[in-house]
């Protein structure tokens, strides 16, 4: 991921002020997970415009018509020819051979200099990134709406801010989700049925071509048990009950991570990414889809601080990606550290650590900090253990106040 991830209000903003330029200006191409607000963004910006907008879904029965998308592209273009237009199209992967689809249109557009702004989103950076690069190369800008952070659940859906960083380990981010936090049933089947089964169900095998859903399914459910955990090919391979080879299982994580729902991290060592030799280290981008993959509640510090532990280290991790940064992870036996964060926050050695600790569990910390001086150490701690850390001359922050701001540069 970039710096072009940005949250809600942040692409909100970037859009209404693309749209504010002389058209006809670049396709805007907004990507982003199932569940985090596209078509809420596209609604609003309908709703408010101060020009003509015209919103329309292309993952729909009407839709899926043959001459559907040319009828809608008319409308829009006859609206134009009487001042600038918005066209707001939603789940644009849905229509046939759309990249190919749109250029066409767009160049259209461009050579009668008609004022027509174009908004495109998808749920899978899979299709929507790859398309637009093979197919309309300088015509596009991309967005990538994230997963929503404890600050977006405070200020969009009024989740308490004394409980919103905790939920984010427990029950993670989806604002259609909050409703049902406090019915468990009711919570999973939402997050079954409208994020996971979709997303990998009908997402992945309609924009890939998976030979082996089965195990595509497989390798995404060992990574929601294993959160912030380093596994080699050859040990997910041995763990799954569906047998596929290692170029498989590697390509499949692949297609999770474009699809926003696993990162996997690699090893950093100076100024070489050993991208092949090295395990990757699995953080699940939501820890709703950690929740949602299990029939157990969610861990409680106080009655398994070990899962909790992984719980807390992965919503950490998965708080940078979200946040645009870079980030891998360190290990040379017998020394670890569970992050290493570049981009607009800095560069960071990542330690996150849940209940007591002392000086001798930050020696993996203090090796790095030796090994890579220009990146910064920081624990991620519980709150009031704060001094310990930064008695060994390391930066701290709790981890709740991390995850509602991040980490300044």
């Amino acid at each position: 991921m970039s710096d072009n991830v940005l949250g809600y209000r942040a692409v909100l903003g970037a859009l209404r002020r693309r749209l504010a330029e002389p058209p006809p200006a670049k396709l805007q191409l907004l990507v982003g997970p199932r569940q985090v607000g596209k078509t809420t963004l596209l609604l609003e910006i309908a709703r408010t415009a101060k020009r003509p907008a015209i919103y329309v879904n292309a993952d729909t029965p009407e839709a899926s018509l043959p001459t559907w998308a040319d009828a809608m592209w008319r409308e829009a273009e006859e609206k134009a020819a009487h001042g600038v237009t918005i066209l707001l199209i939603d789940e644009i992967q849905a229509l046939p051979r759309w990249s190919q689809w749109l250029k066409a249109r767009h160049d259209q557009v461009r050579r009668k200099q008609l004022p027509l702004h174009v908004v495109a989103t998808g749920s899978s950076s899979l299709q929507v990134g790859s398309g637009a690069r093979e197919s309309m190369a300088g015509r596009f800008e991309r967005l990538i709406l994230t997963h929503w952070g404890a600050q977006d659940l405070i200020d969009l859906v009024a989740v308490p801010a004394a409980v919103a960083a905790e939920k984010i380990v427990t029950h993670g981010g989806y604002p259609g989700a909050v409703p049902f936090w406090n019915d468990r049933e009711r919570w999973r089947c939402y997050l079954r049925d409208a994020i996971i089964e979709p997303a990998i169900g009908r997402d992945l095998l309609q924009l890939e071509q998976v030979r082996r859903p089965a195990l595509l399914k497989q390798v995404f459910a060992l990574a929601a048990a294993h959160p912030a955990e380093i596994l080699s090919l050859e040990k997910i391979a041995g763990s799954l009950a569906e047998k596929g080879a290692l170029e498989t299982i590697a390509h499949y994580l692949e297609l999770l991570q474009q699809a926003f729902l696993v990162a996997t991290l690699q090893k950093f060592a100076g100024d070489e990414i050993r991208r092949r030799r090295a395990p990757p280290k699995l953080v699940v981008l939501n820890n709703a889809l950690l929740a949602g993959s299990r029939s157990a509640p969610p861990p409680a510090a106080p009655a398994n601080p070990a899962e909790w532990g992984r719980w807390l280290e992965n919503a950490c991790l998965a708080h940078f990606v979200n946040s645009g940064q870079e980030l891998y992870y360190w290990r040379e036996e017998p020394w670890e550290v569970d992050g290493m964060s570049t981009g607009s926050w800095g560069q960071w050695l990542v330690e996150v650590k849940s209940g007591p600790f002392g000086h001798s569990d930050l020696r993996g910390l203090a090796q790095a900090t030796q090994k890579f001086p220009a990146f910064k150490p920081v624990v991620l701690c519980d709150p009031g253990r704060e001094d310990i850390a930064q008695a060994a001359g390391f930066t701290a922050k709790s981890w709740p106040a991390f995850l509602l701001t991040g980490l300044a540069p």
